[in-house]
């Protein structure tokens, strides 16, 4: 039986039926009221409605589904950073946010020419969304290293007590989404390119499955009643947002905000991705402060993490040994590390330890994603197989859409430091997966790009194993000209590169302005090209927020304004330049 043609790209509108079309909202699957941050920024934020259909859970092994797809919805921009982007206003240190003119869409011919008249010959292959680098945070953990901000402002983040709240912000965003801006084609699926958790906690863990799978999420550890973080230390060198005095970062114009920690500590509920997401892993999911092997559960690390000592300040030059140390990539296992604890113990502050602190093994990484529970909107497992749990295989691949195959790499490595790798059973894994699939289209997703995969210390788990670089990882890829483009994330960065016969697509992250995440469309010209078109989002949070709202919405937009006030944040060169934005990526057609 043939494949069905792929659904055609709906002509212009005109205004009022684009209007009507526009006005999206958020949902929880089965038809439920929506669960909104709004009264948002723009009207796809503005009111409650009922979800789309949500397409039934499939395994990572299955065929996607041979049926005529639903009709597209109408494409619109609303939503996206191709509509209102948020933007600074007024003067001096610390500047508001508000709304901004969104970003053009620029076409890129690197690859391909751009034939005239091919927007009106479009089908579309397939549509989805990409998540990177939410690093959902507990930041009350004994085994966080604020102290490092003493090297510079950029190593702490005044806005981390609100990564949960953000992450949520940012799925309600997905869900409002009718389509692609482009097509108005379904998004099939979400898939998150790694450092879903910041210091590879059990609790983070259970709170990025729960937001992303939907639940409710109490955002605290240690003391129930009480906050035990850096933001309460009253140490002048970061933002106490409850106290009156004077600190490094109000001296910037950071607010005084009463009651900011306990909003911040608050319950949520998690309406939960309405589409199926993959998950990938990164080098914070793997490692603790994302460059240090944590070790079994007895470890410093463990003890440390689950312990009643929090270290909040360490003299400059120790602090300067740990910081050049990992810098150089010199202390993998942390050596300096649990030697700054120990000789500062005394000096800690006590606080209340909580077990839910302690590091998670790759085997109970993947055992929390094949949970029931965290199915979600699917599929079981979120592309991890019972199987690979003995293995400790977290690489896999995919069905995207007819004639599409995805693959999800796994390049951290284990050995420590926060640059990536990937070692040779997987390599080989990767060339019989390709040639075997020589016949489709491939995506390949990683945490890493490969300007960042240098790091080819051994797997303590895999001694004898060789480790490949992302220079051999892009040799293999030009090797299968069916191959698109490689989507991942780790830099921070937004950033677009050609390589030979695909694309590389490296998106910002979530913690760091500007606090992205990106829209892929994958359409036949029928003209012997195709085009992967990105588009960048936005959080469904308001630009703009009030000081004096602490509600979820309000919160939200806090933190994305804090972020991008963030002392030492490099806003220009995170953000990306046009080209790396919201783009046309045009490729020959295989």
């Amino acid at each position: 039986m043939p494949a069905p043609e792929p659904a055609r790209i709906p002509s212009p509108l005109d205004r009022r039926t684009l209007l009507i079309a526009s006005g999206a909202g958020l949902a929880a699957a089965g038809g439920a009221t929506a669960w909104v941050f709004g009264p948002g920024s723009d009207r796809a934020s503005a009111r409650p409605t009922t979800a789309p259909s949500v397409p039934a859970p499939r395994t990572a092994t299955s065929a996607p589904a041979t049926t005529t797809p639903p009709a597209p919805a109408v494409p619109t921009t609303v939503g996206t950073t191709l509509h209102s982007v948020a933007t600074p206003t007024g003067k001096g240190p610390f500047r508001r946010l508000t709304d901004g003119p969104g970003w053009k869409r620029v076409v890129r011919a690197d690859l391909a020419p751009a034939h005239p008249g091919r927007a009106d010959r479009r089908t579309v292959v397939a549509a989805f969304v990409q998540l990177t680098d939410l690093h959902v945070m507990d930041v009350q953990s004994p085994l966080r290293m604020e102290w490092m901000r003493e090297h510079g402002p950029h190593d702490w983040r005044p806005h981390e007590a609100l990564s949960v709240l953000s992450t949520l912000s940012l799925i309600d965003r997905v869900n409002s989404l009718r389509g692609g801006p482009v097509t108005g084609h379904p998004l099939s699926f979400a898939i998150t390119t790694g450092d879903n958790t910041d210091n590879n906690s059990t609790v983070e863990l259970d709170w990025f499955l729960t937001a992303m799978s939907g639940g409710r999420i109490d955002p605290n550890t240690g003391d129930p009643q009480a906050f035990e973080g850096i933001q309460n230390s009253g140490l002048p060198l970061f933002w106490q947002p409850e106290s009156a005095r004077t600190d490094a970062d109000k001296k910037l114009g950071f607010p005084h905000l009463p009651g900011y920690l306990s909003a911040a500590m608050r319950p949520l509920t998690a309406p939960g991705l309405t589409i199926p997401w993959y998950s990938t892993v990164g080098n914070h999911d793997a490692l603790f402060s994302g460059a240090y092997r944590s070790g079994p559960h007895g470890s410093f690390a463990a003890q440390t993490a689950v312990g009643d000592r929090k270290l909040e300040q360490v003299p400059h030059a120790d602090m300067m040994r740990v910081y050049k140390a990992v810098s150089a990539q010199q202390d993998p296992d942390g050596t300096l590390v649990r030697g700054v604890l120990q000789r500062y113990a005394r000096t800690a502050r006590t606080v209340t330890p909580d077990a839910r602190r302690a590091p998670f093994t790759p085997q109970e990484y993947l055992a929390a994603h094949l949970d029931p529970r965290r199915t979600g909107a699917g599929p079981v497992g979120h592309g991890y197989a019972a199987e690979g749990v003995d293995a400790d295989h977290m690489y896999y691949s995919f069905p995207v859409a007819e004639g599409v195959l995805g693959i999800s790499l796994d390049t951290t490595d284990r050995g420590g430091a926060f640059l990536g790798s990937i070692g040779s059973e997987q390599l080989a894994w990767l060339g019989r997966t390709l040639d075997a699939h020589s016949d489709q289209h491939i995506l390949v997703f990683s945490h890493h790009p490969s300007h960042s995969m240098t790091n080819l210390r051994a797997d303590p788990a895999r001694p004898k194993e060789k480790r490949h670089s992302g220079d051999e990882l892009t040799a293999l890829l030009k090797k299968h000209p069916n191959v698109l483009a490689w989507i991942n994330g780790h830099s921070h960065h937004n950033r677009i590169d050609p390589r030979g016969t695909f694309w590389e697509v490296n998106t910002a992250s979530h913690v760091d302005y500007p606090q992205l995440a990106r829209v892929i469309e994958i359409v036949d010209n029928h003209d012997g090209t195709l085009s992967l078109i990105t588009t960048l989002i936005e959080s469904a949070a308001p630009h703009r927020t009030d000081y004096h709202d602490l509600s979820t919405t309000g919160l939200a937009s806090l933190y994305r304004e804090l972020a991008f006030n963030a002392p030492g944040a490099d806003i220009s060169s995170t953000t990306g330049k046009a080209d790396d934005r919201n783009a046309e990526l045009l490729l020959r057609k295989r």
